[in-house]
C-alpha cells in the first residue's frame, strides 16, 4: 500500500517547513501527489511566500503538486475528502495561533482521512521504523490502524500498547489484531499495562519500555469536540499535545 495523495496543511510558522519537508520526502517516496493547503489565519500578509515556498519545495524534489491559497478555503476542504492521508501541526505550539479557526478540526472528523501530527517544533527525523498502537479495542483505532498501514508495512517493530484496569481486558482483542496486522505482512508484539491509577494512559505509554524507541504513534481520534479549543476525548488529546512523537490519527 502507499499514500498516493498526500495533503499538507501550511501556515507562516517555521514548523510549517519541517511539515512541508516531511510531506515532500514522503510524497517522493510513495510516488504520490502533494496537496498544499495554506490554512494561516492572516492571509494576505503571507500567502505568496508560501506559495513559493511549496513550489520551489516540490519542483526541486520532482513531486507532482497543487497548491490551495488561503483565500479559498472551500477548495481545500474538498480536497480532504480524496486524499489518503493529511500532515498537520498538533493543537499547541506557534501553529494553535497561526492556523484558520476550525480547519483542522473539521479535517479530522469530517474528511473520513486520517491526519499524521507533527509535535510543536519537530525538526524531523525518522518517522514509522518503531511504531506504538495505542490499543483500545475501539473502532476508530482499528481504522487508525488500517489508515497506517503503509507506515506499519515498513516499519521494523510495531508494539500494541493495550492500556486497561485489569490485564485480560483487552487481550482477546490485542491478539486478534497482532493475527490481522500477521496477514498484512506486519509483525508485532503486544505491550500490556494494567492501570493502577498511578499513571494515565499516556504516561504509561511513554513510560513503557517496550515503547522507549517509538517514532510514531497510531491511535483513533474520540469524540466530537475541537482539537483547538476543547477536548478531543481526554487520551486523544493528550497525544495531540505531547511534544516529542508524531502521531497518526483517524476518527
Amino acid at each position: 500500500m502507499a499514500y498516493k495523495d498526500i495533503l499538507v496543511y501550511l501556515d507562516p510558522t517555521s514548523e510549517s517547513v519541517e511539515r512541508l519537508r516531511f510531506a515532500v520526502d514522503l510524497a517522493k517516496t510513495h510516488g504520490g501527489r502533494l496537496i498544499g493547503v495554506d490554512v494561516s489565519a492572516a492571509a494576505a500578509e503571507r500567502a505568496e511566500v508560501t506559495r513559493q515556498i511549496f513550489n520551489d519545495a516540490t519542483r526541486e524534489a520532482g513531486v507532482r503538486s497543487t497548491f490551495v491559497p488561503a483565500e479559498k478555503p472551500g477548495e481545500g476542504e474538498a480536497f480532504t475528502h480524496c486524499v489518503d492521508l493529511m500532515i498537520g501541526p498538533a493543537p499547541s505550539g506557534a501553529a494553535r495561533d497561526a492556523v484558520r479557526r476550525g480547519a483542522l478540526d473539521r479535517a479530522l472528523i469530517e474528511s473520513g482521512a486520517p491526519m499524521l501530527i507533527l509535535p510543536p517544533e519537530w525538526t524531523g527525523g525518522p518517522v514509522g521504523q518503531n511504531v506504538v498502537i495505542a490499543w483500545n479495542g475501539g473502532r476508530e483505532a482499528l481504522r487508525a490502524v488500517h489508515d497506517a498501514m503503509p507506515f506499519l508495512e515498513k516499519a521494523r517493530k510495531v508494539t500494541v500498547f493495550a492500556f486497561s484496569s485489569r490485564p485480560s481486558d483487552l487481550r482477546a482483542s490485542a491478539v486478534m489484531l497482532v493475527n490481522h496486522l500477521e496477514a498484512h505482512g506486519v509483525s508485532s508484539h503486544i505491550s500490556d499495562w494494567t492501570n493502577t491509577g498511578d499513571l494515565s494512559a499516556i504516561e504509561a505509554l511513554f513510560a513503557s519500555l517496550d515503547t522507549q524507541d517509538a517514532d510514531l504513534i497510531v491511535a483513533g481520534a474520540f469524540g466530537h469536540s475541537r482539537l483547538y479549543e476543547g477536548l478531543f476525548g481526554g487520551v486523544s488529546i493528550d497525544l495531540m499535545r505531547q511534544q516529542s512523537l508524531p502521531v497518526l490519527m483517524s476518527h
